[in-house]
C-alpha cells in the first residue's frame, strides 16, 4: 500500500531521493507500506511485520539449502548407454579443466560467492539491528550488500539451467538429483531475504544505533560530465564487444567426433525448428533483444542528459528502471552454456565445450550493467543545482 506523504507523522529525519535528488521529509509508515518519491515515483521506504526476524530465518534457510545444493547430485545426463551425473562444484572443475577458468570464475562468484557474503551480511545486520546493537563495520558491511545486490545471479542460473535441460531432453535421459531441488529452495529463500530489505530502514538503524549518531545513507554529489563520459565510453565498449558475441560460435558441440559451432542466433533458429517455442522466446529475448534494447536505451538517455532535455521526464525514469533492472537476465545464455559444457560430456560419442563468443557475450552483460549503474538518473530532471556542484 503507498501512503500519501502528508497524511501520516513526518519522522526527525528528512531523505534526499536517490534517482532524482528531490529532498524529501519521510513519515511513519504502518506495516506492509511503503514512501513514494512524489516526483519519480522511486521507492524511497518500505515497512514490513518484522522484516530483521524474517531477513534472519529467510537467509538462514537459504544458506542451508545453498549447502545442500552442493552436497548431492546435482543432475545426470545418459545417452547411447553412457552415462554422465554431476554436482554443482563438478561443473566449476570441469570448465577449469577444459581451459574456461574465466566461465569456472563466472560461476563461483555469482552463484555462490556473492549469495554467501549477501546471506552472512544480512544475518550479521540484521540480528544487530533486531537487538539495537551498533554493528562493527556497519556502514561498510550495508554498502557491501547493496554493491554486490545486482551481481547476484542464483536464480538466473536456475532459469539457464532449466533452459539447458529443456535443450538436451530430446537427445538424451536427464535426472535431476536432490541437489537440483535443494537449489530451487535456495532461490526461492534468497531472494525472498532480498525482497524483505529497505534500505531506508537499514540506515536508520544503522544511526539509531550509533553512539556518534552520523552514520546515515548518503546522497553523493554528482558530477555530470564525468558521469555521462563513463556512461558513454562503457556504452562503446558493450557495442564492440557484442559484435564477436553475436558472430562467434557461442558453444560447439562434438558428435562422432564431428564439430557442430553455434552462434547465438543459431541457437534460436534450432530451437524454434525443434518446436521449443517457448525457450527459443527466451534466449532470444534475454540473449539478443535485451541487450540490443539496454544499448539503445542508455544511449537515449545519456544523450538526453548530455543536451540536458526537459522532455519526457516520467518516460524516461521508468525507461532507465526497466534496463538496470532486465539487464542482468542476459546471463541466462551464459549459464545455459556452462550447464551444457559440463553435463554433456561423453568423449568422442557427444560432447558440448563453450565458443569464443562466451568472453564476449559475458562482457556484454557485464559492462552495460556497469553502464546502467553509471549513468545518473538524477540527471534526468535536469536541475541546474545538479550540473553545477
Amino acid at each position: 500500500m503507498t501512503v500519501p506523504l502528508s497524511t501520516v507523522k513526518p519522522l526527525s529525519s528528512s531523505q534526499i531521493c536517490h534517482e532524482c535528488d528531490l529532498p524529501i521529509r519521510l513519515v511513519d509508515l504502518n506495516e506492509n507500506q511503503k514512501a513514494i518519491c512524489p516526483r519519480c515515483g522511486f521507492t524511497l521506504a518500505t515497512k514490513y511485520n518484522n522484516a530483521f526476524t524474517r531477513i534472519i530465518a529467510l537467509s538462514i534457510t537459504a544458506l542451508i539449502f545453498l549447502v545442500a545444493s552442493v552436497s548431492f547430485n546435482f543432475i545426470s545426463f545418459q545417452s547411447s548407454g553412457l552415462v554422465n551425473s554431476i554436482s554443482m562444484l563438478d561443473s566449476v572443475s570441469i570448465l577449469i579443466t577444459t581451459g574456461f577458468t574465466v566461465l569456472a570464475i563466472i560461476e563461483i562468484i555469482t552463484v555462490f560467492v556473492i549469495p554467501v557474503v549477501i546471506l552472512l551480511s544480512l544475518i550479521y545486520l540484521s540480528y544487530c539491528f533486531k537487538n539495537n546493537r551498533h554493528p562493527w563495520q556497519g556502514h561498510t558491511l550495508l554498502q557491501l550488500v547493496f554493491t554486490l545486490i545486482p551481481w547476484n545471479m542464483a536464480e538466473i542460473f536456475l532459469v539457464g539451467t532449466l533452459v539447458s535441460l529443456i535443450k538436451i531432453i530430446s537427445l538424451a535421459e536427464i535426472t535431476l538429483g536432490p541437489s537440483f531441488y535443494a537449489f530451487i529452495l535456495f532461490s526461492i529463500a534468497m531472494t525472498s531475504a532480498i525482497l524483505h530489505i529497505d534500505k531506508h530502514h537499514f540506515y536508520q538503524m544503522l544511526a539509531k544505533t550509533s553512539q556518534n549518531q552520523i552514520e546515515h545513507e548518503q546522497n553523493h554529489p554528482v558530477n555530470p560530465s564525468a558521469a555521462i563520459q563513463r556512461t558513454w565510453a562503457l556504452i562503446i565498449t558493450s557495442i564492440i564487444l557484442y559484435i564477436p558475441a553475436n558472430v562467434l560460435p557461442i558453444m560447439n558441440t562434438r558428435l562422432l567426433g564431428q564439430n557442430d559451432p553455434s552462434t547465438i542466433i543459431g541457437g534460436v533458429l534450432l530451437l524454434w525448428h525443434h518446436k521449443s517455442y517457448p525457450i527459443a522466446l527466451v534466449i532470444f529475448v534475454a540473449s539478443i533483444m535485451v541487450p540490443i534494447a539496454k544499448i539503445l536505451v542508455l544511449i537515449w538517455l545519456n544523450y538526453s542528459v548530455q543536451t540536458r532535455s526537459n522532455k519526457y521526464d516520467k518516460q524516461r525514469i521508468k525507461m532507465y528502471r526497466i534496463a538496470e533492472f532486465v539487464g542482468r537476465w542476459s546471463m541466462i545464455d551464459i549459464f545455459v552454456v556452462i550447464i551444457l559444457a559440463s553435463l554433456v560430456q561423453l568423449g568422442n560419442t557427444m560432447s558440448i565445450v563453450p565458443g569464443s563468443a562466451t568472453f564476449a557475450f559475458s562482457g556484454v552483460v557485464v559492462v552495460t550493467m556497469l553502464a546502467a549503474m553509471s549513468f545518473e538518473p538524477k540527471l534526468i530532471y535536469n536541475d541546474k543545482s545538479v550540473y553545477e556542484n
